[in-house]
């Protein structure tokens, strides 16, 4: 049998689901209605990537800019994304680009509703790494905003799913809400390696579940994430404002 790689978590509330690690490469979703915190479980597997010497390529579609996942994420995992410069890149969503151009020594921004430039952008973004890179991670959220193209909706399931199925190089964590496109986003669960779910308990208190895992022992407890009230409401309003700012242009093209 082939033996599993797995990537020790650093988080203690995470580590409860996941007394061996995460395998890896894999891909996972992390799936659950609007306004549940999918991203900020997400990060966390960030953090522990990148504190374990791995690359990573970022592409916070609901978040404003780098800028903001970087504040995220020290505010949360205590983790300053400034020391790993030569381990991420960002992938900035934008509408106006006519393609995929290079806006900085680690920053990349794309029309990411077109396939063909979501493919080039991943691949431009691994060039940017460090050149001895052998362990990737490439996080997303809130990936269901593409699926509001009348243009580009079926191409990009297509496109998801293919990652999906064939895609062995990388490791792969996505975001997903459910709240729109439920249908479709579950066959992209269905086909993931690794399933989670989120859900927002009165009064707003994060709690995660794990439905499926490949490779490794894990707990289906329900476990609550310590994360603020006041943390979780402020990173809500600047998703909820970036989606309203986008969403009415995405339904355009």
């Amino acid at each position: 049998m082939k033996e599993v790689n797995t990537l020790k978590i650093e988080e203690e509330w995470l580590r409860k689901l996941l007394p061996d690690g995460f395998p890896y490469p894999s891909l996972t979703l992390i799936s659950g209605s609007g306004g549940t915190g999918k991203p900020l479980v997400e990060l966390a597997f960030v953090s522990s990537w990148l504190k374990s010497g791995g690359s990573a390529i970022g592409i916070p579609l609901q978040y404003p800019t780098a800028e903001f996942v970087k504040t995220v994420m020290n505010k949360l995992y205590k983790i300053n994304l400034e020391d790993y410069y030569e381990k991420i890149v960002y992938i900035q969503f934008d509408l106006s680009a006519e393609g995929c151009e290079k806006i900085g020594n680690n920053s990349i921004k794309a029309n990411l509703l077109k396939p063909n430039i979501w493919n080039e952008a991943i691949k431009k973004a691994r060039g940017m790494i460090e050149k001895n890179a052998s362990k990737i991670l490439v996080f997303g959220s809130a990936l269901n905003l593409l699926l509001f193209s009348p243009t580009y909706k079926r191409d990009t399931i297509k496109n998801i799913e293919n990652i999906i199925k064939k895609d062995n190089s990388k490791t792969y964590i996505f975001s997903i809400s459910t709240s729109a496109f439920a249908d479709e986003i579950r066959a992209w669960e269905e086909a993931a390696d690794n399933l989670m779910y989120t859900r927002m308990k009165k009064p707003m208190r994060l709690s995660l579940k794990i439905s499926r895992i490949k490779r490794v022992k894990f707990s289906r407890e329900e476990i609550e994430v310590p994360i603020s009230q006041e943390v979780l409401s402020e990173i809500k309003n600047v998703a909820e404002a970036t989606r309203k700012r986008i969403i009415p242009r995405i339904m355009k093209v």
